[in-house]
């Protein structure tokens, strides 16, 4: 099928169907769940009790409709009011190998267009903390609202949080994830692979320094190996709870 193995790649629907051909008289379980990277996120901090908004953008189709009601459901606010018809909710096909490992296929759908338009001034100014999705590198309108985000934020008072996404974000839109993390934020996620890209080193001790520039705080996941965090003056080494690993998709998100 020439899917990139542990990556996200964009792709548009009629690659998407294609896939989904392939894979029809070989699928062992196919599961339809609403989620996304900032998605996950949202619903994850919702769940741990704190109060969450998500600033979106799906189609008037049934996609959509399953996508908010889940938001909703797991008691997430956002103010997507309209829909338009004129498109169709990005849909993401993600592969499980037996290793846990996952691969994303993402078609954008609607959400590309995600734009200032869907900034919201009044939900920023309440908050004590905005979070960026790296992914919102690859939409020039995405990007602009990710940059009104944290300018908004800053003028606010309030914490801004970026995550790195994928090794590809880095690697493909580095300016675009320099310019959202230009001037600091307070706190960077990302992975080891990540992190090295973003450092452009082959070792984690050249990744930290180069993180350090831009956040105040840090967490960089290392898989089996844990994480190692950064609280602005001591760097610690958080380790993992060995378990076997079944499906890796979202991990990071969490």
């Amino acid at each position: 099928m020439n899917v990139e193995k542990g990556m996200m790649t964009l792709v548009d629907q009629a690659r998407q169907r294609d896939i989904l051909t392939t894979l029809s008289d070989h699928l062992i379980r196919a599961n339809h769940a609403s989620g996304g990277s900032a998605g996950n996120s949202m619903i994850a901090t919702a769940m741990m009790g704190a109060p969450t908004y998500m600033s979106c953008k799906v189609a008037q189709d049934a996609d959509g409709d399953i996508y908010l009601a889940d938001l909703e459901a797991s008691g997430v606010a956002h103010g997507l009011t309209e829909r338009s018809t004129d498109g169709v909710t990005g849909k993401c096909i993600v592969l499980i190998t037996p290793d846990a490992e996952r691969s994303l296929n993402t078609h954008l759908g609607i959400s590309e267009t995600l734009s200032t338009d869907e900034v919201d001034e009044a939900a920023i100014k309440d908050s004590e903390w905005v979070y960026l999705e790296g992914y919102l590198v690859t939409s020039p309108t995405g990007h602009a609202a990710a940059l009104k985000t944290k300018a908004l934020a800053e003028t606010h008072g309030v914490k801004t949080a970026v995550s790195f996404s994928d090794p590809g974000m880095v690697k493909f839109f580095r300016d675009n994830m320099a310019a959202m993390v230009e001037g600091g934020v307070e706190l960077v996620f990302c992975n080891e692979s990540e992190a090295l890209e973003w450092g452009q080193c082959d070792d984690l001790e050249g990744a930290i320094t180069a993180i350090q520039q831009v956040a105040n705080r840090f967490v960089i996941t290392l898989g089996a190996e844990g994480a190692i965090t950064w609280d602005g003056e001591t760097l610690h080494r958080v380790a993992a709870q060995p378990v076997e690993a079944v499906n890796t998709n979202g991990a990071g998100d969490m």
